[in-house]
Formats: structure tokens, sequence, C-alpha cells
């Protein structure tokens, strides 16, 4: 094992250093953290708690990660924070382990980018290729599918689910779940759209995203029940891979309510 430690660096027994790990001046790494292979704590990073790094993942100065959850359920028990591979996770990001209360993971996968002071609370579960920009928060058990973006400075509510390539503007409080593909703005957020752009940098055909566009426009502006209107999507659309996604989605949580267009018919 080679690993390239600062003198100033703390690294408390028991942690698991993988193969050629940098550690910077005056980071601190607890007993029960495991580093995976080529992870670069640049420096004053701070990881605590049972928290697992995957290897080529790289933190910035003063990050603080692992540490004990904002929760005052919390009573120390032995929850993880997972992190995979090649994540950047920059200056001042602050991320928690799971509770009790949530399945004891916060869960973050792979190929993200988490800018300045952007938050990752306890039991929330984040897929991969995912961005959150300058200060966005994401509360307790908040879920966030592949290639969603979380713009800056942006708060979505505990228990919410951002589903697969949605993008959040900036400043927008999100307290409902998100379609996949959805475009969202508004300090009190409103679904506003769907994420065109991002689908066609991910290389969605034309086909697609006029499919997609089609079903939107029926499940937001067509007169019946949301759930009326999502069975008719289906029947629709049942071939269509892409617009299934979203009709599975919505279907996927009872009970919570789902972030609507401003002229959305509600339901």
């Amino acid at each position: 094992m080679t690993a390239g430690i600062h003198p100033t660096a703390i690294i408390e027994q028991g942690a698991q250093i993988g193969a050629d790990v940098t550690i910077g001046p005056y980071c601190v790494v607890g007993p029960n953290v495991k580093l995976g292979d080529r992870v670069t704590l640049k420096s004053h990073v701070a990881v605590d708690g049972y928290t697992t790094i995957g290897e080529e993942t790289a933190i910035w100065p003063f990050a603080s990660i692992g540490h004990q959850p904002q929760d005052l359920k919390f009573k120390g028990e032995k929850a993880e924070l997972i992190i995979g591979k090649k994540n950047m996770i920059r200056e001042h990001v602050t991320m928690n382990p799971g509770t009790e209360g949530g399945g004891m993971k916060t869960v973050v996968g792979d190929n993200c980018l988490f800018m300045m002071s952007s938050h990752v609370a306890h039991d929330c579960i984040v897929g991969n290729n995912v961005i959150l920009a300058n200060n966005a928060t994401l509360a307790g058990h908040v879920e966030v599918g592949d290639f969603a973006i979380i713009g800056g400075l942006s708060a979505i509510h505990q228990f919410v689910r951002i589903g697969p390539g949605a993008m959040i503007g900036g400043m927008s409080g999100v307290e409902y779940d998100v379609i996949p593909f959805g475009l969202v703005k508004g300090e009190r957020a409103h679904l506003a759209g769907l994420n065109y752009v991002g689908m066609e940098r991910r290389g969605f055909t034309k086909e697609q995203i006029q499919g997609l566009m089609k079903a939107f426009r029926q499940l937001f502006e067509s007169d019946g029940t949301l759930a009326e209107r999502a069975d008719k999507v289906a029947n629709d659309y049942a071939a269509d891979q892409t617009v299934m996604r979203m009709i599975d989605f919505i279907r996927g949580r009872e009970g919570r309510s789902l972030l609507q267009p401003k002229t959305g018919t509600g339901g």
C-alpha cells in the first residue's frame, strides 16, 4: 500500500486507506473510515463515522463528511455514509450518514459533482452523474435520480424524489416530487416543462423527446385526475420506455404530491 499522507494529517487507528491515496495537510480521518484507491483529500478535510469513499473521489478543503447527522432523533447508531467512485466534492460540502428512522444509510453514486457548500442530509439516496451547484441543499430522505441537476441555492424538502434527468433551477424551493426529465423553477418551485437541453446532451433522439413532450402535455393539460391521465398515457405509450419511466415514477410512491405546472389541472 502506498499512501501520500502529509505529516500534519491525523489518521486514527482503524481507518482503512487504499492504494495511492493522497491525504493533504491538516486532514482528519476517523477510525471507521474506508478510503478507496486513489482517493484524494486536498487539505483540511474532516471524514468521520462509518464512511466509505470510492476510488478516485476527490474532496476539497473544509468539507465535513460522515459526521453526526443534523437530526435530533439520532442516538449514535452505527449508520453509514457510502460515497461512490470518481466524485468531486468541493469546498465546505457536508454529507451526513443515515439514521435508524431512514434505513441507516446515506448513499451517493458515481461521477457526481458537489459544488461549494452543498449539503446531503441523512438517509438521502443520490444517483450517478448528479450535480449539486453551490449551496444546493438536500433535506433528509431525499432521492435524486441519475443525471439530475440541482441549481445553486435550491432547497429540496425532506422525502421528495427528484426524477432522473430533471433540472432544478437556481433558488428554487422544491416541496413535491419532480418527474423524470422535468424542468423546475421558482421561489416555491413549479414544473416549467421538460429538460430538453439535458436530454439532447445525453443523446436522446428527436423522436424520444417529441414523445415525452406529447406525453407531458397529455399528463398535465388534459381533463380528469392525475391518476386517470397517467393511466391513459400508460396505455397510449406502453411501448415507449422513456415515457414509461415517467409513468412508473408517478406511480412509484402513493401519498406524495407531485410538482405540477402553474397551469396544471391538479389531481
